[in-house]
């Protein structure tokens, strides 16, 4: 008798009618190692370094990547003008129909405050009721076109022109541009056909730039947090390596690394940007890796699984070279306030920084084949890739 009174092999707990290791794996997900979470743990032994060059080098690329007055203010008529067309075509179409539009909300970098200096265009989303056929999108943007050139010429300051592509159509002036993103209802999404109307993933892309603004509007409204996406959006777009992330990750990681702290107040802009190459660095986009939660999507669900294994590798590789850079005080180089000697990209090219070399990582992730399985034995005896 085994303790529990019950015999070997009966249908009871612990016994053989039960198996006792038929729970299913679960995939654990680690967060990578993060100085600032972790601090309480390791109290510093000396005063934090200087960092006042880092800094102002930091605030003076800002200053540079931010729009002009004069970009701003030709934005914002532009979007002033369409805002009003748009709305007055939910409320009263009149004659118009092409489509039915249910709601017009302003999303993207213009909303969100982040827009960059030469990069004047701003982005509305078009609810419309009805589905989304290429030819409804055509007729709202000739729609669009025809009233908002009637209130540029009522102000005298020129005509507009409207060009459709496959996420809707983009109405561009002289000195700004905004783009016209097209999607419908929910309910709606399970009737598209992709002959006939937009892809479903442009629609759902677009429905999801909505609950973006929102949740950035409610949560990431703080100045520094809007410096960092500036200063992460221009790094990534000059270094290929960071090039596929997308403006997405990059606001969840800034607003990570400026509130998400222990005292859960906002960090100095100079901590957060090391912060952030840190945790590129340490893994934060790498398989296995907690990464960061989408909290405008299902739970469980993590933004940088977007990206596929090739692009994940590659952004971490880019961020450590970038971060020992750093190390090295290169950060002038980093933010792009200063040019290395002969052209050279450092996050792709040996550099020497005060005698120590930095080197890119290679890839560490390789695309090879499986070996498919097969029963056929050699014939020479050979069996499971082992001579015998």
């Amino acid at each position: 008798m085994v303790r529990g009174g019950r015999g070997r092999g009966m249908p009871g707990r612990g016994g053989m009618g039960r198996p006792p290791f038929n729970r299913p794996r679960v995939m654990m997900l680690r967060p990578p190692f993060d100085l600032i979470l972790a601090e309480p743990a390791f109290p510093r032994c000396k005063p934090a370094p200087d960092d006042t060059a880092l800094t102002q080098a930091l605030l003076k690329r800002h200053a540079e990547l931010c729009p002009t007055p004069a970009e701003q203010a030709a934005v914002l008529s532009l979007v002033t003008k369409l805002q009003t067309v748009l709305d007055n075509l939910v409320v009263a179409p009149g004659d118009f129909a092409a489509c039915q539009l249910e709601e017009v909300r302003q999303v993207g970098s213009y909303k969100k405050g982040t827009m960059m200096a030469g990069k004047n265009v701003a982005d509305i989303v078009v609810i419309m009721k009805t589905l989304p056929t290429k030819e409804a999108v055509e007729g709202l943007s000739n729609k669009v076109n025809e009233e908002v050139n009637k209130l540029m010429r009522a102000e005298g300051v020129g005509n507009v022109s409207s060009a459709c592509h496959e996420r809707g159509f983009t109405v561009t002036a002289a000195s700004s541009a905004v783009r016209v993103l097209v999607t419908t209802l929910h309910h709606n999404l399970r009737k598209l056909e992709p002959e006939v109307h937009l892809e479903y993933k442009v629609i759902s892309s677009h429905l999801a730039a909505i609950r973006h603004s929102r949740w950035f509007e409610e949560n990431a409204h703080h100045s520094s947090i809007k410096v960092l996406i500036r200063l992460l959006r221009d790094m990534c777009a000059r270094h290929s390596g960071l090039e596929p992330l997308t403006p997405w990750m990059i606001d969840l990681l800034a607003h990570h690394c400026i509130m998400n702290n222990p005292a859960r107040q906002v960090l100095p802009i100079n901590v957060a940007f090391r912060r952030a190459l840190s945790l590129l660095a340490g893994g934060l986009f790498l398989p296995g890796c907690a990464g960061l939660p989408d909290p405008c999507e299902a739970a469980h669900a993590r933004a940088h699984t977007a990206l596929d294994l090739p692009a994940q590798d590659h952004a971490a590789a880019t961020a450590q070279t970038l971060l020992r850079v750093v190390a090295r005080g290169g950060h002038r180089y980093v933010l792009g306030l200063q040019a290395f000697e002969g052209g050279k990209d450092i996050s792709t090219e040996i550099t020497v920084w005060d005698g120590v070399v930095v080197s890119p990582l290679a890839p560490a992730y390789h695309e090879t084949p499986e070996p498919m399985d097969t029963d056929d034995k050699e014939e020479d005896g050979a069996q499971d890739g082992v001579a015998a």
